[in-house]
Order: C-alpha cells, then sequence, then structure tokens
C-alpha cells in the first residue's frame, strides 16, 4: 500500500491520529475504524499510575462502546514501526489480517502492515 493508493477512509483516520496527536501535544495520536465505520481517537496516556500507547487507547475505547471487530487503525508517530504491543491489541479486537497504518507528524504514509 503506498500513499497514492490509500483508501479515502484509511486517509481519514490517518487525519483523525494526525490531529489527536496535535491537538493534544502527545507523542502519539491513533484512531481505529470499527466493523461499523465508526471512528474512535486517543492520543498517549501517560499518568503516574496508568501509560497506554495512542492505538491502545484507542482499541480500548473501541472495546468500551461496543464495537465487535475492527477494520483498519493508524496511528501517527515519530516511531519507525508500530510495536508489537500495539499490533497486539488490534488483533486481538480486529483479527490478525487487520490493516495497521503508520504515519508519520507529517501525515506520510510510512508503513502499512497487518496486526497479526
Amino acid at each position: 500500500m503506498t500513499e497514492t493508493t490509500l483508501d479515502p477512509e484509511d486517509r481519514k483516520i490517518i487525519t483523525l491520529a494526525r490531529s489527536a496527536r496535535a491537538r493534544n501535544g502527545v507523542p502519539e495520536g491513533a484512531a481505529v475504524r470499527d466493523e461499523t465505520g465508526r471512528t474512535y481517537v486517543a492520543g498517549t496516556v501517560a499518568l503516574d499510575s496508568l501509560r497506554l500507547s495512542a492505538l491502545r487507547t484507542a482499541v480500548a475505547m473501541a472495546v468500551a462502546s461496543g464495537a465487535k471487530s475492527l477494520e483498519a487503525a493508524a496511528v501517527v508517530s515519530e516511531a519507525a514501526e508500530v510495536p508489537a504491543e500495539d499490533r497486539a491489541a488490534v488483533r486481538d479486537l480486529g483479527g490478525p489480517a487487520t490493516p495497521v497504518l503508520l504515519a508519520g507528524p507529517d501525515g506520510a504514509l510510512r508503513a502499512a502492515v497487518t496486526a497479526g
């Protein structure tokens, strides 16, 4: 998958993730899309008693809202890859084939992997 072949709905979740990162001034922003097309957006959670990546937070929000599955996930970060723990959270809800998109802070797609 390249920047030019991104589905408009996938571009949308990257844009939402990028906005969450910028708006909240956090290291990562993430968005996931559930089986009904609803999106859940989150930023990094960094409290003394709780630390969650943006992607794990977005998955948790989807679960808490009743999502049964995920169609896609996106994270905007300076990181070079999506951590295994983040992919595992997506896999738990969406399955191993769920696409996970990684974009840089500028919104440019860096990698497209699966949760598997």
